[in-house]
């Protein structure tokens, strides 16, 4: 062993010894858990446990492994403060959604639980953060699991890596892999979370068999992985995707639909970051990774690996191979005012935009011009592009769901409140989530906040109630309020507004030509799906028998 390798193995060591070595209690509620015994806090009816390690420190040498089952610690750990978010670029000051972590570290992989006292047998409801797969954690205050654990579940939050250290992939670290594939780290921090959950969940009053997995954005995403991958088959009964985006997914060894492979853009980044082997780029200040992947050209995406992730997503839901899970599913109506950044510039006029928009749809420019029409070209691109990434899988989710025999519930959450609307964000990205989990009072700092008035408060309990009801029975019901239709032929829905609304007929239109689009560049090869929609782009391709 070379002095380097002797280094290495120190190191994870003691970081591992560091993270399993229990810490001393004081005094609150105590469960003991075939993981361990934990102290955690109590207040209001509830009881709250924080930090909790699910896996081995992915440290050092373990950087960019699989996560592997923690052994169970002696005497009592404290679990009284949130673990360490997982390792991420310095934050944007001025965003929204802006809510900086106090400390982050390789040494992440912890998850929360909030259950009500002497709770038992109750349904958990397990949630991913979002956040590009870049940035977020468990521990931000919008997503403290109090007021659901005291509608009655068993809540747990959950750190994964993310970046360059949940979804870096390389040919040498797939060679050094049992499996012969690398990258996927992040989704299978969140399977071994889930593992967690099965095995322990019990013991903090929660049923291991009626486990619900919910996410937004990159959770939504996350969601998607977890329903499509084998691994995680079993391990939830129902799943909540707000705002989830189904785009093209690289593959881990070849290029297709116009993208690199996701091994031959991890060589490109160690190339730009000079580091010739693994040894080198596990030696690489953690830091200074996560903050010049992005700069270097470097996203993260799962890697669709044929064992992790089998297929493309779009493949794996039309072949009905995803699990059959009921499904609550939706999207927002101004899902990119807040995430203008997905924009392409705007044309110089009306005129330009229909040009460019019939040179690009060809057959399909009419039906495109009349969802997204000259007259209004500003609110044209904004609705293009969000329904093209979040409105078109919503529908599809709930579609694929309905043809498995699965039930599924679609909303569009279109709620108005004044501290958003008079800055130009009604119905923004994520609006929805401290409405749901009750957390009004407690968004971050740049964050609209609503008024809290008694109207608020009112619709914020009844999303509590439609979402908490789903996770413990599979169907979304608020007592008062209209019953949520499942979707079917009309493509029911529940539209948010001011208040709830049962409808149907969703976006006339909207569904279909996106379909289209997705299904001819499928079967041409060559183009992604993604955000190059509208006047970005590429030349439509023919129409196919198969679309």
């Amino acid at each position: 062993m070379s002095k380097f390798d002797r280094l290495f193995a120190c190191a994870a060591l003691a970081a591992s010894l560091t993270a399993s070595t229990p810490l001393l209690a004081a005094g609150g509620p105590v469960v003991e858990s075939p993981a361990g015994k934990v102290e955690g806090v109590a207040g209001d009816g509830v009881v709250a446990f924080k930090g909790i390690p699910y896996a081995q420190p992915p440290v050092g040498a373990a950087r960019w492994t699989a996560p592997k089952p923690l052994a169970k610690w002696s005497g009592t750990r404290a679990a009284t403060e949130f673990g360490a978010a997982c390792m991420q670029p310095q934050p944007r000051v001025n965003s929204i959604y802006a809510d900086p972590p106090a400390k982050t570290s390789e040494d992440c992989l912890t998850l929360n639980v909030w259950a009500p006292k002497g709770a038992k047998n109750l349904p958990v409801l397990v949630w991913i953060h979002g956040g590009a797969l870049t940035s977020g954690a468990s521990s931000e205050t919008v997503y403290d699991g109090s007021h659901l654990a005291g509608q009655g579940l068993v809540v747990v939050s959950i750190n994964y890596r993310m970046g360059v250290f949940g979804y870096f992939a390389h040919p040498a670290l797939s060679a050094e892999s049992p499996d012969g594939v690398s990258g996927n780290y992040g989704l299978l921090d969140q399977i071994e979370s889930l593992r967690w959950v099965k095995r322990n969940i019990a013991a903090f009053g929660g049923d291991a068999g009626n486990v619900t997995i919910a996410g937004e954005s990159a959770g939504a995403l996350s969601v998607m992985y977890l329903m499509a991958s084998p691994p995680a088959r079993g391990l939830f009964h129902k799943a909540i995707s707000e705002s989830a985006y189904m785009i093209s997914t690289p593959p881990l060894k070849k290029d297709e639909f116009g993208e690199k492979s996701n091994e031959s853009s991890g060589a490109a980044f160690a190339e730009k970051l000079k580091a010739p082997d693994l040894k080198a780029l596990r030696a690489l200040d953690a830091q200074t990774l996560a903050d010049q992947a992005a700069p270097s050209g470097w996203f993260p995406w799962g890697s669709v690996d044929g064992k992790i992730l089998p297929r493309q997503l779009v493949d794996v839901f039309d072949k009905g191979e995803q699990a059959p899970v009921p499904l609550l599913v939706g999207f927002n109506s101004g899902e990119i005012r807040s995430l203008r950044f997905l924009l392409p510039p705007a044309p110089a006029n009306s005129a330009d935009y229909e040009k460019t928009i019939r040179a690009q749809y060809g057959d399909l420019a009419e039906s495109f011009l009349k969802l997204y029409p000259a007259a209004d070209v500003p609110e044209s691109m904004l609705a293009t592009t969000r329904d093209a990434l979040y409105g078109w899988t919503a529908q599809r989710l709930a579609a694929k769901q309905t043809a498995i025999g699965q039930p599924a519930y679609l909303y569009l959450y279109d709620h108005p409140y004044e501290a958003a609307d008079s800055k130009g964000l009604h119905g923004f990205h994520a609006s929805e989530i401290p409405f749901w989990f009750g957390t009004l009072d407690l968004v971050p700092p740049y964050w609209p906040k609503s008024s809290g008035s008694p109207e608020e408060r009112k619709f914020s309990a009844a999303l509590t109630s439609y979402w908490t009801s789903f996770a413990k029975t599979g169907r979304p019901v608020a007592a008062g309020e209209p019953d949520w239709p499942r979707f079917g032929a009309n493509a029911e829905y529940l539209a948010l507004e001011k208040t709830p609304r049962a409808a149907d007929r969703l976006m006339p239109g909207m569904y279909d030509l996106n379909e289209a689009v997705v299904c001819r560049r499928r079967a041409a090869g060559g183009i992604s799906w993604n955000w190059n929609v509208g006047i970005i782009s590429p030349p439509l391709p023919p129409a196919d028998p198969h679309c």
